[in-house]
């Protein structure tokens, strides 16, 4: 890693954790492009996903790689439907850093990966698919104190069951309240 910085700590829940090493673990169900009951369940229900993007050439590092960011919200705040044989997410984007690297990334390179958790049963879903951000949608106002949305196609994934286990119950950012 050759660069790290703060992302706005606003929608992130206050958790305890203590790594609890998992038990009787299955292997990992594969998802493909229409999701799962369960893959919904674990995507519709967190309060907590993570975005991976990348610049169009990754390999040359600094400004030009890859950028992971934090997406919080209440549960229910990422919104899964069916088009056709595909999973659509998405995922509204709340006043935070302004520094938009994700975003940038996302205007030079659709390509995005997607994790949500369950922190409950300690399931965690793993997506790859396409992703673009909708700047000025009419859906954007069906998401409380959301700015702009990211509209995710599924390509693949893994459900891994019960890996991710040993957290307290959250404490809800503040600045979830209205949301």
């Amino acid at each position: 890693m050759e660069q790290s910085f703060g992302n706005c700590p606003k929608y992130i829940q206050a958790r305890a954790g203590a790594f609890t090493p998992p038990t009787g673990v299955t292997a990992p169900s594969a998802e493909r492009t229409l999701l799962s009951v369960e893959a919904r369940r674990v995507l519709e229900g967190t309060d907590t996903a993570f975005i991976a993007t990348s610049s169009t050439e990754p390999e040359q590092g600094g400004a030009q790689g890859l950028d992971v960011s934090h997406r919080g919200g209440r549960p229910g705040f990422l919104r899964a439907r069916s088009e056709g044989d595909t999973t659509v997410v998405t995922m509204p984007d709340y006043s935070g850093n302004f520094l938009f690297n994700t975003f940038g990334n996302l205007e030079l390179n659709p390509r995005a990966g997607l994790l949500a958790l369950d922190f409950d049963s300690g399931d965690v879903l793993s997506l790859t698919g396409l992703a673009r951000v909708l700047w000025d949608s009419p859906e954007v106002a069906t998401f409380k104190g959301a700015e702009r949305l990211v509209e995710y196609r599924v390509e693949r994934g893994v459900l891994w069951r019960g890996v991710a286990s040993g957290w307290s119950r959250p404490e809800l950012s503040p600045h979830l309240r209205d949301k």
